[in-house]
């Protein structure tokens, strides 16, 4: 007998909980935000663009009209932002932080407010330092998770610890090294998280190759098909940022899943399928270099990260 395909209504009501998830105003943190708040979650967008996060809310509510979502402003490439967004969600509880948002690509080296090369800066550092800082929150609520967004790229680039600023640049290198960055913060931080005794657990999860274009449409919040033909040829190896955000959603979510785990599409070369632990690449797990990266991020961002 064939296992149905997992979808979000396999979760158990989510009533009572809460998710914060950057980036929640599109793509995948959209999908992701919105399958939570179906479920019963209350869900808060975390964004920089407050009319973007408004739209992202109104099409929840169109879906799910007793959904409770609401926003708060968060710039990950200012550390100032950080520490307002933290400070504003500290009352908490907070069940899921879902470490979404991020740059993707850059074609010319960029810098965010406080200096750093704009993906590092973003995807690592603000994340880094926004978790440190709802880190007592997060202690505080029993079973809480930390969910970062892996990527394929891992796979392609070591992370160069004397070139973390990425100097020398190339945008997908960096955006590689960006994302292997993050799965060493979030590894290591579970592996910290069980050292000192607490129930809170770091996840991984990636979307696979998910695009826009294959998604399932969201007009309010600029989400269209493409024509049938197109998604045709792509459908052959990519999915939509919908099917691309139920790794997310598990790890963040499912009883199932467990600190230390890697979510992914289970397919060939996990470029699309069914949400599944899958495998990472041994330089993602690399504790020497993760407890460097851990101390420098501490030292960049001025944030201590005590557990």
């Amino acid at each position: 007998m064939t296992t149905p395909r997992w979808t979000p209504a396999h979760l158990p009501p989510l009533t009572g909980k809460t998710f914060v998830v950057t980036g929640g105003n599109a793509g995948l943190g959209y999908y992701t935000s919105e399958f939570l708040a179906r479920r019963g979650a209350s869900v808060v967008i975390a964004a920089r663009s407050q009319q973007k996060a408004g739209a992202a809310i109104a099409s929840i509510r169109s879906r799910a009209p007793q959904a409770s979502v609401r926003s708060v402003t968060l710039d990950l490439a200012d550390l100032g932002s950080v520490e307002a967004a933290a400070s504003e969600l500290s009352a908490g509880p907070i069940d899921g932080l879902i470490l979404n948002a991020g740059v993707t690509g850059q074609p010319e080296r960029g810098v965010t407010a406080d200096g750093f090369e704009l993906m590092f800066g973003t995807n690592l550092l603000g994340h880094f330092a926004l978790t440190a800082r709802l880190a007592p929150t997060l202690l505080a609520t029993s079973g809480s998770r930390v969910v970062s967004l892996g990527s394929i790229s891992h796979e392609f680039f070591d992370l160069d610890l004397d070139d973390l600023q990425n100097d020398d640049y190339s945008s997908f290198r960096a955006y590689g090294r960006s994302k292997l960055a993050a799965m060493l913060f979030a590894f290591e931080l579970d592996r910290r998280l069980r050292k000192a005794g607490h129930s809170t657990r770091s996840l991984v999860a990636h979307p696979g190759f998910a695009l826009d274009s294959l998604s399932a449409a969201r007009p309010r919040i600029g989400m269209k098909r493409s024509n049938p033909f197109v998604r045709t040829a792509l459908q052959t190896f990519a999915q939509g940022k919908d099917a691309g955000a139920l790794p997310i959603v598990r790890a963040a979510a499912d009883p199932v899943a467990q600190g230390g785990d890697y979510w992914g599409p289970d397919g060939w070369r996990q470029l699309k399928g069914a949400p599944s632990v899958v495998g990472a690449r041994t330089r993602a797990r690399d504790i020497r270099t993760a407890s460097t990266l851990w101390s420098v991020a501490e030292t960049l961002t001025g944030v201590p990260f005590v557990i």
